[in-house]
């Protein structure tokens, strides 16, 4: 498969594929072939409905499924150039299931028991920025800005650029981490200075953690990111905030949310690092830099709901933000 699987790559990079999603379609054709021992391209399509099949009988999940569909996809039509009548395979419907998300004592109990520095600096990082484990374990030291106490996180997913929050407690133990560990380029590393920390340790990091504090319930590190966006919605943050502190593209990917958040609107105390109204730029005060113009004045007065823009100055892109009730301390 060397002549096949270099022109599938060639492919893939024409089209910017993220390096992920390139080991997933190249692991779904190598696993096609060492099923029929033959080359993808002598395989008929009767033959890949029924090795896709065999993947259903193993238990595979929709999601799963839908990634091999997607590879096999790729190939035969766009690297061999088989038209749909050649070659044509539905997609599987998603189930959709909620994510289970850890109240703040929980995530306290959590952090309490990661005993190591550099594991309760990470789990808070992830927790209180709402970062992708991929975009945690590429942050670097440059995107720590401490003067606008915001976290820059740099060609996340969908190789997109954004900003986060910085709170006060993970700004101290980053500190602590720094004098302890010495970074020189990546905040969290590997076995070398110069190599960022894999993927799979962040996730030991986290099941240890979980382990040590018996919570039975998230089943990866992602939950902190789910928690930091449903720890906001319960504190009364609004879903264009949480939209722009995610670094979704859709509003309706931020508002799955709302199906799993406390359905009791009465703000409790915001966690420490979810006090985002602690600091000004979350405040009842406009965000733009120059003054708001006197009929956005009247109209805003009139109806406190109505959104101001930010101001393309380097700030968090966010499009618009509402003025929720300031939460009490």
């Amino acid at each position: 498969m060397g002549a096949l699987r270099e022109k599938m790559v060639a492919e893939m990079n024409l089209r910017n594929f993220a390096s992920r999603t390139q080991k997933s379609y190249l692991a779904v054709m190598v696993g096609l072939a060492k099923h029929y021992r033959q080359f993808p391209d002598q395989l008929t399509q009767e033959q890949i409905r029924t090795y896709l099949l065999d993947l259903q009988e193993r238990g595979l999940s929709s999601s799963s499924l839908n990634v091999n569909i997607s590879g096999l996809r790729f190939f035969y039509q766009q690297v061999l150039g088989w038209n749909q009548e050649q070659f044509f395979l539905p997609r599987r419907k998603r189930t959709w299931r909620l994510p289970e998300v850890l109240s703040p004592r929980e995530v306290e109990r959590l952090l309490a028991c990661a005993v190591k520095l550099r594991d309760r600096c990470l789990l808070m990082t992830a927790y209180s920025a709402g970062l992708r484990v991929d975009e945690l374990i590429h942050l670097k030291l440059s995107d720590i800005d401490i003067e606008r106490m915001m976290i820059r996180v740099e060609q996340g997913k969908g190789k997109k650029d954004r900003y986060t929050i910085l709170s006060q407690r993970l700004l101290g133990e980053l500190k602590k981490y720094k004098q302890t560990y010495q970074p020189v380029l990546w905040v969290f590393f590997g076995k070398s200075r110069n190599v960022p920390l894999h993927i799979s340790a962040a996730q030991k990091i986290y099941n240890r953690a979980k382990q040590k504090s018996g919570i039975e319930k998230g089943k990866g590190i992602h939950t902190l990111r789910h928690c930091f966006a449903t720890h906001l919605l319960e504190s009364g943050v609004d879903l264009v905030t949480i939209k722009t502190l995610l670094g979704h593209n859709s509003l309706q990917s931020t508002s799955a949310i709302c199906k799993f958040a406390s359905p009791s609107w009465a703000p409790p105390p915001a966690p420490w690092i979810c006090s985002i109204y602690a600091t000004p730029r979350f405040s009842r005060v406009p965000l733009c830099r120059w003054p708001v113009p006197s009929w956005r004045q009247e109209k805003k007065e009139h109806d406190p709901s109505w959104p101001t823009s930010f101001a393309a100055t380097g700030r968090a892109t966010a499009r618009r933000i509402a003025y929720p009730p300031p939460i009490s301390r």
